[in-house]
């Protein structure tokens, strides 16, 4: 295939369409860090790829051009209003695509003062419950969790604790039922995995969380629900759904997933582990390390290129769909060249992305991964991978590597 392929040719479609390389599929799946540096030999800082059904984009694997992309809005918009290919007919309202890159009336979806004032009502409730005892939430379910395998001296800590975790905090911080944690769990997880069933999950979370928006204007209290409904914003109906939902799968899925890899580098090396125990490391220096080698969103959705321009010496069309490529960039060899060497105290990398439409709750999902971390080794004396490390597998989407088990052993209570 012609390096010089341009997604925003013929029709918007690659030239040699199916000879694009796909950021999906089997390959995607079991070595995307492979396929990362395959991509960068071939076509440098910037590589054409294709998404599911076949939907061209550019993948940005540089650091500098990741932080290019992100700090300038006017050039690269979240708008998918000016995507070409859907506006052109070619994305399907039932693609999987859609939840992840269509527009939707939250912050993220917009730039400048109607993303600024829709922010605003974002940060000021997440800062509000972030208050009110987030930890305090993290310490009650974690034990709980713990509480159900405790006397069986065996667990996956994936499925047994990191894989519900912070969403059952999420629903004490949004006023839903606990009952309610793992069904959005399930579907949280399947809207960013992608496939058949993206949409109908999607819809899922935006009944419960409509059922919820409702029920909190009858009954309002003290939740981060309650919160944007009265925010001086004045976000509408839709406004207010959009944007639970948006925080309720964000918050879940990179918590849950980094709380999970933070979990793996501990129990697969033992100095981190000692260093823990003995208090020589805190658990925010093992999530800086791993955020840097195994973010929680291996690729961000989306941008799209405002005008015609360059990036990384590849030509990118108006309307083109440009997707961020953060553990790529945080493994760049022009600002990591040697990868193995630790990244300590460096808090430079792209795992919350940046500029304008930089996560704003990273406080409260570090708090509740501090806070499991620390009740679980004070739970489970002679804490051990129950399995050799080599065979710790993980299956990845087009955006994110999710650990698939993590089995241990420990004194039982």
């Amino acid at each position: 295939m012609n390096d010089q392929t341009t997604p925003g040719a013929a029709g918007g479609c690659p030239v040699a369409h199916g000879g694009a390389p796909r950021l999906y599929g089997p390959e995607a799946a079991t070595d995307p860090q492979g396929l990362y540096s395959r991509l960068r030999k071939q076509y440098g800082v910037v590589a054409p790829v294709l998404l599911e059904g076949d939907i061209p984009a550019w993948l940005v694997l540089g650091y500098r051009e990741n932080r290019r992309v992100l700090d300038n809005p006017l050039q690269f918009s979240r708008d998918s209003r000016i995507w070409r290919d859907w506006r052109e007919g070619r994305v399907d309202e039932s693609s999987p695509l859609i939840p992840m890159v269509g527009w939707r009336p939250d912050c993220v979806s917009q730039d400048g003062e109607p993303h600024q004032r829709l922010r605003a009502a974002v940060t000021d409730n997440l800062n509000a419950v972030a208050g009110r005892g987030i930890r305090r939430h993290a310490t009650h379910y974690a034990h709980k969790q713990i509480d159900a395998f405790a006397g069986t001296g065996r667990a996956d800590l994936v499925t047994d604790f990191a894989e519900y975790l912070p969403m059952l905090v999420l629903t004490r911080v949004f006023g839903l039922a606990e009952a309610e944690g793992r069904r959005l769990a399930e579907s949280s997880n399947l809207v960013i995995k992608g496939g058949a069933d993206a949409v109908a999950h999607n819809e899922r979370i935006m009944g419960i969380l409509g059922e919820l928006t409702a029920r909190k204007r009858a009954e309002p209290g003290s939740d981060f629900t309650t919160g944007l409904i009265e925010h001086h914003a004045g976000l509408d109906e839709d406004e207010i759904v959009n944007h639970l939902r948006l925080v309720l799968i964000t918050a879940h899925t990179m918590t849950s997933n980094l709380l999970a890899r933070a979990l793996q580098l501990v129990l697969t090396d033992t100095s981190w582990l000692s260093g823990l125990v003995s208090g020589q490391l805190d658990i925010s220096t093992v999530v800086e390390e791993v955020m840097w080698n195994r973010p929680p969103l291996a690729v961000l959705p989306g941008r799209f290129a405002t005008a015609d321009l360059e990036l990384g010496g590849r030509p990118i069309k108006k309307g083109d769909l440009l997707v961020l490529g953060l553990a790529a960039g945080n493994s760049d060899p022009d600002i990591r060249p040697d990868a193995d060497v630790s990244v300590q105290g460096n808090q430079s990398h792209l795992a919350f992305s940046a500029g304008p439409h930089e996560c704003p709750g990273q406080n409260i999902g570090q708090a509740i991964i501090e806070t499991a971390v620390d009740v679980l080794l004070h739970r489970l004396p002679g804490l051990r991978l129950a399995v050799p490390p080599e065979e710790l597998t993980s299956t990845a989407s087009t955006w994110e590597d999710r650990l698939d088990s993590l089995p241990v052993e420990f004194t039982a209570a």
